[in-house]
């Protein structure tokens, strides 16, 4: 996989600054309506597993160890997977994912984006909150890694 823009007559968009103008503040945005949407979501579940402990005598209370990350992860490869290639919170601030290479993004490449974020967070902090002030189209590292960009839609 390239880590270089192919200005290509399907790439001509990529070429134009607007494209990538107001990504950051947006992706943020994002994120923050998207875990609010993953925290709503563990609500229903949680209690299902809360009812699921009583019924083991507690041992099914060793789901709440998983289910946070498992639902997050399901979400992102139901939106970000499917055909708009973007989360709720992306659609709503304007924006999506796209390969550079002009694929579509599959619910794998999602989860593996996702993944990729998270262990970069806790490994490389700072790096993953710099990088975009200075890699080209504002991607951050795990972009850089798939071959990915954040592009407006509006």
């Amino acid at each position: 996989m390239t880590n270089t823009i192919d200005m290509t007559a399907n790439n001509d968009r990529l070429a134009d600054a607007r494209t990538f103008s107001g990504v950051r503040t947006r992706r943020v945005l994002a994120f923050c309506i998207d875990y609010l949407l993953i925290g709503l979501l563990l609500i229903p579940v949680g209690l299902l597993i809360f009812l699921l402990g009583f019924l083991t005598i507690g041992i099914g209370w060793l789901l709440f160890l998983i289910i946070g990350p498992m639902t997050g992860l399901l979400y992102v490869a139901a939106t970000l997977g499917g055909r708009h290639q973007s989360t709720i919170g992306m659609r709503l601030v304007g924006i999506r994912l796209e390969r550079l290479d002009g694929g579509r993004v599959d619910p794998l490449l999602a989860v593996v984006h996702t993944v990729l974020f998270w262990a970069g967070n806790a490994i490389l902090t700072p790096l993953i909150l710099l990088a975009p002030l200075f890699l080209s189209y504002k991607r951050t590292v795990h972009d850089l890694l798939l071959g990915t960009a954040v592009v407006r839609t509006s």
